[in-house]
């Protein structure tokens, strides 16, 4: 049994037999994965098969936070959520922020894994332990904003409730599982909204007040006293998540040619350069225990204070042409209110207006609606068809590699995914990492699961010298050579082994589970998370041990995919990432030479050149169990 950091206890949900049962969580286990993502990994590698469908009753759908959760660590009320995606088909992962984490390890749970599909509407109330199953069919139909409000009269004005919208209940693959309500946090990425819907369970509601057990309280609350002194909530406010900081951040990308523009083929878009700026408040939204405050709060025109994130800009702005800031504020409502992943949303809808724009599908094929590149009304419109799943929306619910398979011939060429994920703001042309990072991603374009490989490829050029000094610091933790990061080698040398690290480091994130954001320039350090991990858990593991955590956790994601028939073939990136340089840019293009890249990654980890972790591989990081499976693919 578990001691510090852990409920001791994963809840078993049937929804088909309406039962529930514990499943203990041995410290030994928690040990080899830690929580989150790696937790989740090693359930869905016992529970499913290659040929699971993901909308089936039988798939698992997996909820996890981990041993920081509902601490004082900044940025550690994050939960995610897993599964095999039913828009990728492989395995698929989705993170979100709030307080909805929290309220789960103060109630008493490790996490939630949910089977079966109930006869009709259903939803959890977890509240200190207990758990009770309750009929949701009076909230079916309902938006995201509507349930939140239900579900906290019926249960606790204080609980946290995590949803579906009408997309999710309709099965749209890129439908998400949304938070808190209006502050709109979401699980986005991989349409496990569709997976909830699949099994009639319209939302989860917690409540917790359980205190949290520590090894070594007073440790941990010394480092994290620590963090926030060369932190101070004032200091990160005032950088680059304040107002100002992100109007500098949105420009750099834009400047850098990160932003992408009409569906990943142009480099700039005038109307965005103050799009930032709009009718914004001067405090952002700050999930809880945060002090970096990365969501973006603006004004509706009656007053209203709404959240958006910078993710949602590009996407659905930029790569569509758009750039009345208003549009896009209704677009993410929108998005919010039907349970929608609006990187998804974006990367699909300009992928329909290229098809548009070439003549592949017409006016008739949309129901009438004009897809010409900036056209708001239009924009507006299709993300409500694809929320209600009507007629052409339907099709683009699908996600961007099945419309672009059903609507064929050179359509594909401007689908813009990795392994059936859209792309998000992220431009991998101005990055061989980022390039490396999406196309061996083990849920697609996914930017979380490496974690700063694109800011220490950058070692080398100019910094500031508190951001030099923990850059290199970073570099030697995670065990990758600081000469291969030089200046004149950063664009050639050692690019795999950089993506592996940085990989192996977003695993450990991900399972403890803390914000990406811990870890940026001056903030936390790699060895401060280890310490913070002993002082939760009395494990007393050292560097090694931890980063080797965080590579059986890579490892194992990736033996998922195996074991559904991924290889090398998969790793790979839409044609224009490859070979197009993007107009009106001033910033360098870099094409990556992914093959010579793939190699170099799949030898740094242990990998055959087909992507199939060894034998000696596996058996290095205590992961013999998966060899049977692995040997016959």
């Amino acid at each position: 049994m578990v001691v510090g950091g852990y409920a001791g206890r994963i809840l078993n949900v049937d929804l088909t037999k309406k039962e529930f049962h514990f499943r203990e969580l041995a410290d030994g286990t928690a040990r080899k994965y830690l929580g989150g993502i790696g937790l989740a990994a090693k359930i869905l590698w016992d529970d499913t098969a290659a040929d699971t469908d993901p909308l089936s009753p039988e798939a698992p759908l997996i909820f996890m936070v981990g041993p920081l959760t509902g601490t004082a660590m900044p940025s550690s009320s994050r939960y995610i959520v897993a599964g095999i995606s039913p828009l990728t088909g492989i395995w698929g992962e989705a993170h979100s922020g709030g307080s909805w984490a929290d309220e789960l390890t103060h109630a008493g749970f490790d996490g939630i894994v949910v089977k079966g599909r109930a006869e009709k509407p259903v939803y959890l109330w977890l509240h200190d332990g207990i758990v009770d199953i309750r009929d949701a069919t009076h909230l079916w139909g309902m938006d995201t904003y509507e349930v939140d409000d239900v579900l906290k009269s019926e249960t606790d004005r204080d609980a946290s409730v995590a949803t579906i919208g009408p997309a999710g209940e309709k099965m749209v693959r890129i439908a998400c599982i949304m938070n808190d309500g209006r502050m709109g946090r979401a699980a986005a990425r991989c349409g496990f909204g569709a997976v909830m819907g699949s099994k009639n369970l319209k939302a989860i509601v917690v409540r917790g007040t359980r205190k949290l057990d520590f090894s070594d309280e007073k440790e941990f609350k010394r480092i994290v006293a620590r963090i926030y002194a060369l932190n101070p909530p004032k200091k990160v406010q005032q950088g680059s998540m304040s107002v100002e900081g992100s109007v500098a951040r949105w420009n750099g990308f834009m400047e850098s040619g990160r932003i992408p523009v009409k569906n990943f083929q142009q480099g700039t878009f005038e109307p965005t350069r103050q799009l930032i700026l709009g009718t914004r408040h001067s405090k952002p939204y700050f999930c809880r225990h945060c002090s970096y405050g990365c969501i973006d709060s603006r004004l509706t025109p009656d007053g209203t204070e709404r959240h958006m994130v910078i993710e949602h800009w590009a996407p659905v702005g930029t790569n569509c042409l758009i750039g009345d800031s208003r549009a896009l504020q209704e677009a993410y409502i929108l998005c919010q209110k039907y349970g929608m992943d609006s990187i998804s949303v974006g990367g699909v809808l300009a992928f329909a207006m290229e098809c548009y724009e070439k003549g592949l599908i017409t006016r008739k094929d949309t129901d009438g609606v004009d897809l010409n590149w900036g056209n708001e009304a239009a924009m507006l419109e299709m993300v409500r068809r694809i929320g209600e799943k009507e007629g052409f929306g339907s099709l683009l619910g699908e996600g961007t590699r099945r419309a672009a398979e059903r609507i064929g011939g050179i359509s594909r060429e401007y689908a813009m995914h990795v392994k059936g994920l859209e792309f998000p703001l992220h431009d991998p042309r101005t990055s061989t990492t980022l390039a490396l990072q999406y196309a061996t991603g083990s849920g697609g374009a996914f930017h979380v699961e490496a974690v700063m490989a694109s800011r220490l490829e950058k070692y080398g050029t100019p910094l500031g010298a508190s951001e030099h000094s923990y850059v290199v610091e970073m570099l030697q933790d995670l065990g990758y050579p600081v000469a291969s990061a030089s200046d004149e080698n950063r664009h050639r040398l050692n690019k795999g082994l950089l993506v592996a690290k940085t990989q192996d480091l977003g695993s450990i994130l991900n399972s403890l589970v803390v914000c990406m954001f811990a870890v940026l320039p001056d903030r936390v350090t790699v060895r401060q998370l280890m310490d913070l991990t002993n002082s939760v858990t009395g494990w007393g593991i050292d560097l090694d041990e931890f980063m080797r955590m965080g590579e059986r956790i890579s490892n194992l994601k990736r033996l998922i995919n195996v074991r559904k028939g991924l290889s090398r073939k998969n790793d790979v990136l839409p044609g224009r990432m490859l070979t197009l340089p993007r107009r009106e840019i001033d910033a360098p293009d870099s094409l990556p030479h992914l093959g010579a890249m793939l190699s170099e990654y799949y030898s740094s980890r242990g990998w055959s050149e087909e992507g199939v972790p060894s034998e000696q591989k596996l058996v290095e990081l205590n992961l013999e169990e998966c060899q049977t499976a692995k040997a016959g693919t």
